[in-house]
Formats: C-alpha cells, sequence, structure tokens
C-alpha cells in the first residue's frame, strides 16, 4: 500500500506530541503525512485504508547504535569460513529487525577472522530492510601482548605507530558514516573473558596523540567517538574535544557534570564492552538526570560482564541486539520512577542514538515528514516489554517487514 492509516490504542510519539491516545498516522509513500487522534486523523483522510490495532500501543522502531555484527560476531558464534561468514552477518541483522531494531550502528575494527573490505561490508547489508551505519575504527585488545588492528587494514596486525600513520587516520575518516568508536582509548576485553585480556584498559593514545587524530576529523568536517573508561581515560579524551563518548564506565560526577555543559551524548552499554563494571541503572539515571544525552546500546555481541548484576542472565553466552529492550528495562523504570514521561524514556532507544548517527532528521520519532519506521506492540518497548514477541509488527518505510499477529 503505497497511502493507509494505522490506529493504535496510544502512540508514543517520542516528539513535542508526546503520547496520544486512540491515535493514528497516516502514510504515504513510507513517510509520515500525518499524526493524531484517531478522529481528527480519520476525517482527513477519509477514503484511505485503515490498519486497525486499536488495542496496541505504536512506537518509533528501536535503533541500537553499538553493535559488532557483521565482523566479530559470526566466528565467535557460528563455525563460518569465509563463504558463509557474511550470511551471518545478514542471520543476525535479521534476528535485530525481528526485535523492533530498524537501524544500526555497526562497528568495523579490523578482525584476523574477517576477511572483507569496509565496502564489502556496505554492499552485504543492502538488500536487508534496515538503515544501517558504519564507523571505521581502530582497535587495541588487551591480550597479554596488546594486539592493534584497523579496519582500513583488514585483518592485518598492525602496531601502535601505524595506528597513528596518516593514512590510517585519513582512511578511517573516509569511511566513517557516524561516530561510532573510531579509536580504543583503552584496550578492550572485546568478546574475551577477563582471564584472556590481562592488559584490557591500559590507556593507547598520548594526549597529544588523541588531539592531533582529533583535529583531523574536525578538520574534515567529521565527528569522533571513542571507546573509553575510567576517570584518567574520560579526562583525555575531554582535553581532546572528542564529540561522541561510548561506554563511560566509571564516569564521575564531576565527569558528568563538565559532559552535560559541553553536551557530548554517551552511549551506554550496560553489558560490557570495557575492562570496567558497566553503566548500571542507578548511573544511567544519573547520566539523564544531569542532563546528558543518552542512549543505551547493546555492543553486541557480548559476554554479560561478572559485576553486572543486576542483568537478568545467569550465564555468560554471548549476548546481542535481541536483548536491548531486555538489558534497558531496569534503567527505563528507574528513570521512569524520577518522573520522567515515557516518551523521554523511550528517546533512550530510538531517537538519542538517532542523533548519534546523524539520522534523527529522518527516523527515531513519530512526527510528520520522518520515514514511517515504527512498531506494533503489547506495550511501551524496554520500559514496558522485554520480549521481543511482544512486538507484533515492524514497519520499515511504511512497509511491514515483521509480523507476528
Amino acid at each position: 500500500m503505497k497511502q493507509y492509516l494505522i490506529r493504535g490504542k496510544r502512540i508514543v510519539t517520542v516528539s513535542d506530541k508526546k503520547t496520544i491516545a486512540d491515535g493514528a498516522l497516516a502514510i504515504k509513500d513510507g513517510k509520515i503525512i500525518d499524526v493524531g487522534r484517531w478522529q481528527d486523523v480519520s476525517e482527513r483522510f477519509r477514503q484511505w485504508t485503515v490498519i486497525d490495532c486499536k488495542e496496541a500501543t505504536i512506537t518509533p522502531a528501536l535503533v541500537d547504535c553499538h553493535t559488532h555484527l557483521l565482523e566479530f560476531a559470526p566466528p565467535a558464534l557460528f563455525p563460518v569460513t569465509k563463504e558463509t561468514h557474511l550470511l551471518k552477518g545478514k542471520a543476525l541483522l535479521l534476528d535485530s529487525l525481528s526485535a523492533g531494531i530498524t537501524a544500526l550502528g555497526e562497528q568495523l575494527c579490523g578482525s584476523p577472522n574477517a576477511h572483507f573490505s569496509i565496502d564489502e561490508f556496505k554492499k552485504a547489508v543492502v538488500d536487508i530492510p534496515m538503515d544501517v551505519s558504519f564507523a571505521a575504527t581502530s582497535i587495541s585488545i588487551g591480550f597479554q601482548e596488546l594486539a592493534h588492528f584497523t579496519s582500513v587494514t583488514k585483518t592485518l596486525r598492525v602496531t601502535k605507530q601505524q595506528l597513528m600513520s596518516e593514512y590510517v587516520i585519513e582512511q578511517l575518516i573516509e569511511h566513517s558514516d557516524y561516530p561510532g568508536e573510531n579509536l580504543f582509548l583503552n584496550a578492550t576485553p572485546a568478546n574475551f573473558l577477563e582471564t584472556d585480556v590481562p592488559r584490557a584498559g591500559e590507556l593507547i593514545y598520548s594526549e597529544d596523540e588523541l588531539k592531533t587524530i582529533t583535529e583531523k576529523f574536525h578538520a574534515n568536517d567529521k565527528k569522533i567517538g571513542v571507546h573509553v573508561a575510567g576517570k584518567e581515560g574520560i579526562d583525555l579524551a575531554l582535553r581532546a574535544n572528542v564529540d561522541v563518548i561510548h561506554h563511560a564506565h566509571g564516569i564521575t560526577k564531576e565527569q558528568m557534570k563538565e559532559v552535560a555543559k559541553r553536551n557530548i551524548p554517551i552511549v551506554a552499554t550496560p553489558i560490557g564492552g570495557t575492562h570496567l563494571r558497566p553503566n548500571s541503572p542507578e548511573d544511567i539515571v544519573q547520566l539523564v538526570t544531569n542532563g546528558i544525552d543518552v542512549s543505551i546500546s547493546t555492543d553486541g555481541f557480548l559476554p554479560p560482564h561478572k559485576d553486572a548484576t543486576w542483568l537478568p542472565y545467569s550465564d555468560r553466552r554471548l549476548k546481542g541486539p535481541e536483548e536491548l529492550m531486555r538489558i534497558s528495562h531496569l534503567p527505563m523504570k528507574r528513570l521512569k520512577h524520577f518522573g520522567l514521561d515515557e516518551n523521554e524514556i523511550l528517546a533512550l532507544l530510538t531517537k538519542n542514538p538517532a542523533k548519534i548517527l546523524g539520522k534523527a532528521a529522518r527516523f527515531g520519532s513519530l512526527e510528520i515528514g520522518k520515514e514511517a519506521n515504527f512498531l506494533v506492540a503489547d506495550g511501551i518497548p524496554g520500559l514496558e516489554i522485554t520480549d521481543k514477541t511482544k512486538i507484533k509488527q515492524v514497519y520499515v518505510r511504511g512497509k511491514k517487514v515483521i509480523d507476528r499477529r
């Protein structure tokens, strides 16, 4: 259908219109052309086909702005070869779509198990009904002997000096769609267990080195994001004027105030991702109540951090984007307790990560002129529901791509 109305018991718009009881969207050519009360919208579009979901909640589709689905996850989850690697990656994208996620921020770091160029990864997703943005990054893994890789040198292990080379930095700048974790300021545990990565947490860059790289990104009109945890690393990121902070595990109250003052967004990863305890529900509440734009992300696929006792897992198997609602549930409930409106809370999974991707003008909220990326569900994702089977339908640019009704 090129044009239709869809009606819901309530529409959580994540916009100035907030939640509309007995609401409707008017969709034409994949865009939202009207949103409001059913009585008003149906009167304006009397002849249009109606999809009646009046017992369901309609919300913006979810956005996970920090994932590792195409490069690191396939060989970690499945015995792939080069011939089957990207097939598994595409299957993971579809799993994410079935969990209500229609936009992803995919990190390409360079992996010894992935023999593909950035262009090949980008080509692999063109037939998936999702919006995938790519961050070209370098990575330093905290093995006993630090292992450095970059997405622009593919499977080649590089030296610290090569991480700083003009060629590598220029290529990272050129191929990055958005400020993901372009640089790992700390050596990462990646998706290994703690015993495998004893040097996780070590700082990789000096202040002068980081400032030089940041200035190059800015000179090319590109924003830069960094993987960082711990007071020393976060101070380093702030002094170098980075644009987005990913993880921010261990951030202090003073640093929160500085981050808020500079309007630097934070991508929180409650499952893990660094050498420190990840963002707890209380941490996320503090970030939000300090006035920081927070996005919650899975950083999938990761094993749940051993100290993340608030997570609903009894095992340390790798978790991915299908867990976004589950890991967001406690912080979202705490924010509701603190008096935030459900639209402000849902923004952590929709509008805020869309901003990180630089695509908030296209999706992340249900507003006139935006793409019709929305969910028909049994409740508000993350806040009221955590089971992906409670998401009954997923629409991308007005087309239904998942249907459980």
